[in-house]
């Protein structure tokens, strides 16, 4: 008696007690996937950075173009949407052009912290004795002074612009992306697939690889994200003390101290710029805590 052995995919029952299986990125997209408060800010994050990506399309006006006649109107004045600035200028194009040099200056220096600050720690985790104590007291040297002091200060030294201020933000996000790192490795360091994989003589490279940096770079990246709006608020603060972005290129730290007189007399438009650094501040924020719960195995 011969026996038919089916080939066709379960049904039904059968279906349901097979449930698919995910890998970790799989889940933290099926948790993001289903997390309504980080989709509608992410969804708010991502129309802020286009708005900035293609400003030259969206801008209803020359952000450069100024008008004495048109200083410190209010919305809708002469098909200026959100008003003009002291200067006459579009403030939704100024607006537009504005979040690209901001969004700028409070990514790139962290993206670049993240790979040294990252390595730095991994290295100093991983090799830990003297090289640890090398790197980890060299970065306790930046911790001796607030952030925001330190940004100030470098940046001062160096004389201001958006090249130097964000040379000035890598420095200052540098220690703390390399703390985190050095702590998760060297939680990882000794667990035992990774005394196993060193006892099969896999190549250090591999281990750190395929062993280390799997586990490692969740934190990382979480902490790196939550840096984001940080940078942005210690961009703006640049800019708005004249060491970051210099006039008349639209950026909203500046136009916040441009617009500082301007309370007393339209406050609605002197607020535009900070409420704008707010909404972003506050999206990346809740995707940062998205994202974290997100990539929790715990939960």
């Amino acid at each position: 008696m011969s026996t038919t052995v089916s080939n066709a995919p379960p049904t039904g029952n059968a279906a349901m007690a097979a449930p698919r299986q995910r890998g970790y990125w799989g889940t933290v997209g099926y948790r993001l996937r289903y997390d309504p408060v980080t989709l509608f800010f992410g969804a708010v994050l991502l129309s802020v950075i286009l708005a900035a990506v293609f400003a030259s399309w969206i801008a209803p006006a020359d952000p450069y173009q100024e008008s004495i006649i048109r200083r410190l109107k209010g919305p809708g004045y002469m098909g200026h949407i959100l008003g003009t600035d002291e200067l006459g200028r579009d403030m939704l194009s100024r607006l537009l052009y504005g979040g690209r040099l901001t969004l700028l200056m409070g990514m790139v220096p962290v993206v670049i912290a993240t790979l040294i600050g990252g390595g730095l720690g991994v290295v100093a985790g991983f090799a830990g004795g003297i090289v640890n104590t090398l790197i980890m007291r060299t970065m306790d040297v930046f911790y001796a002074f607030p952030s925001v002091l330190l940004a100030v200060a470098i940046s001062g030294a160096m004389g201001g612009g958006v090249t130097n201020g964000m040379i000035a933000l890598t420095l200052v996000f540098i220690p703390p992306l390399c703390r985190v790192a050095e702590t998760a490795t060297t939680q990882v360091r000794n667990l035992d697939f990774v005394d196993a994989a060193r006892a099969t003589g896999a190549p250090l490279r591999l281990v750190l690889w395929h062993h280390v940096l799997g586990n490692v770079l969740g934190p990382v990246l979480i902490y790196a994200s939550s840096l984001i709006s940080v940078g942005i608020i210690l961009a703006s603060g640049l800019s708005f003390l004249g060491l970051g972005v210099k006039p008349p290129e639209p950026d909203w730290g500046l136009m916040l101290n441009a617009l500082r007189q301007a309370i007393y007399v339209n406050p609605l438009i002197a607020a535009l710029p900070g409420i704008a650094i707010f909404i972003t501040s506050v999206s990346l924020n809740m995707v940062s805590d998205g994202l974290r719960s997100a990539m929790d195995v715990r939960s």
